[in-house]
């Protein structure tokens, strides 16, 4: 086992012109009661000859903080996706909202993805569950958290479930959005299973931003600002324009990869209400067998796949807050 080494570089973040942008609200919601500086960390891990990033938002001030960890999924980047900024459409970065609104959040680029080694390899299912391991390592030195709270995103929502099938006392609670459980009659996954000769044959897939364009469009075009995929291309060409294709391959041909019988943590299940990668049938399906008794389906209208980023993200962060901040049983310890 690689023991992954630590390393660290942090940034005050600040808005143009000095202004602290990032403790705007996100359009509905009410503003911070007492807004601090957040400040901006980098730090990496280790995963044998593999360098994984690491990106760390916390408020400045007093006192130990909740840990939510963001995963992503199967075609951008953690700190593209998760603490994107727009040109003229403020307020997209879910690390800012939930930093703002007292988490210490953090991301990481999996293996192939942002800045972290871009080995050219197929960086699976398996592959990213291994990279949270090293990762969490990095979170646990940092900040004295061994079970964070977690959100995964699409291709990200497998490898954490895998990881929290693997480790289940390191996480404590668990949100899956945009999750697939077996695929059947899902229409993204269908189409990945007729391209299955072609996802094996190669490693990696050629980004652009046609790509990203169509990760946006292909459920429901309305829920989302074109402004926002097309950032995203900016910020994540600039690092490369291949991506693995290891997700994509085994959401084709492995499913189902996540026994939800072995994940006794609480679990959120996010459904958007246009998302071609699961039916509703198959994600209910999913939740029953869910054995923790604080378990949430939520299902969301107004967003499709990424919702996130999408025009109604104020909603999807509305539902996942009061998820996260659930107060425990009367006499618990824990929540």
């Amino acid at each position: 086992m690689t023991t992954p080494s630590i390393s660290r570089r942090s940034a005050l973040h600040v808005g143009a012109a000095g202004t602290a942008a990032a403790f705007l609200p996100s359009p509905g919601t009410a503003a911070p009661a007492m807004a601090r500086r957040i400040r901006s960390e980098e730090h990496w891990a280790d995963k044998g000859q593999v360098r994984l990033y690491l990106y760390r938002k916390v408020q400045e001030g007093s006192g130990k903080r909740p840990v939510l960890f963001l995963v992503h999924g199967s075609s951008f980047s953690g700190r593209g996706g998760f603490d994107l900024h727009v040109p003229g459409a403020p307020n997209y970065s879910m690390m800012d909202h939930f930093a703002a609104r007292g988490f210490d959040v953090w991301t990481m680029d999996h293996e192939g993805y942002g800045r972290s080694t871009r080995t050219g390899r197929y960086s699976d299912v398996s592959s990213g569950a291994d990279d949270l391991t090293a990762g969490f390592r990095i979170v646990e030195q940092v900040t004295g958290e061994r079970a964070p709270d977690v959100y995964a995103q699409s291709g990200g929502a497998l490898r954490a479930g895998v990881f929290a099938m693997r480790e289940p006392d390191r996480v404590r609670r668990l949100i899956l959005d945009g999750f697939t459980y077996t695929g059947e009659n899902a229409p993204e996954i269908m189409r990945r299973r007729k391209a299955l000769p072609e996802l094996r044959a190669h490693p990696t897939r050629t980004a652009d931003l046609q790509t990203f364009l169509t990760i946006f469009s292909r459920d429901d075009a309305s829920t989302a600002d074109m402004r926002v995929p097309r950032a995203l291309a900016d910020y994540e060409l600039k690092l490369g324009n291949q991506v693995p294709n290891g997700t994509y391959l085994d959401m084709a041909s492995k499913l189902p990869l996540v026994d939800p019988a072995r994940l006794p943590m609480p679990v959120q299940i996010l459904r958007a209400a246009s998302d071609g990668n699961a039916t509703d049938g198959e994600l209910l399906d999913f939740f029953g067998k869910l054995p923790a008794k604080d378990k949430q389906f939520a299902m969301i209208d107004g967003v499709s796949h990424v919702a996130v980023l999408g025009l109604e993200r104020d909603r999807v962060f509305h539902v996942m807050a009061a998820f996260l901040t659930l107060p425990p049983r009367h006499g618990s310890a824990t929540a």
